[in-house]
């Protein structure tokens, strides 16, 4: 991500008056939280983007997380897509409600990064299950996506609770 450091008179109280509200908000809480950090008094304005792109970013950070979900789940063992839909959803509290419309692409996109592996076996109740598995690629990627979560968990406890970083400083 880029981010544009300017002084901190860019406040629109101090002149600056064409950034919207949400992109105001957004700076004053990144020129607070840097200020917190640091003890620099700058501000940090995010690009305009546009719609399209908007979505595409809030897209793949969605993709991202049920990418993470579904890997972490094929951690624990080989499952088929309904069992990953229903371990997700227990084990988040009945949050987390992964339709077959956002589950089975996901899984196809896994299955052609190699993260995945996918064998059709017999079931003894019905039709023939369709059951993935983690690869190797698969949990290299996983420890990768646990890492970045970590670090995106910090920073925003960073924001809610500013107080408590300062005092493990």
């Amino acid at each position: 991500m880029i981010c544009y450091p300017l002084t901190c008179a860019a406040f629109p109280s101090r002149g600056l008056g064409t950034l919207s509200r949400y992109s105001l908000a957004a700076c004053q809480l990144l020129w607070y939280v840097d200020s917190l950090r640091t003890g620099k008094e700058e501000l940090y304005i995010l690009p305009m983007t546009s719609a399209k792109e908007r979505y595409q970013s809030h897209t793949e950070m969605l993709q991202g997380t049920l990418d993470m979900l579904i890997l972490q789940v094929l951690n624990w063992g080989p499952r088929h897509g309904y069992a990953l839909s229903k371990v997700i959803r227990t084990n988040s509290g009945e949050i987390f409600k992964v339709d077959t419309g956002s589950l089975y692409p996901a899984l196809h996109r896994l299955e052609r990064k190699g993260w995945i592996a996918a064998e059709w076996k017999a079931s003894e109740v019905g039709p023939r299950l369709r059951i993935y598995r983690l690869t190797k690629s698969g949990r290299r990627q996983l420890a990768a996506e646990r890492s970045r979560w970590a670090r995106l968990r910090g920073a925003i406890e960073g924001i809610l609770n500013p107080a408590k970083q300062e005092s493990e400083s």
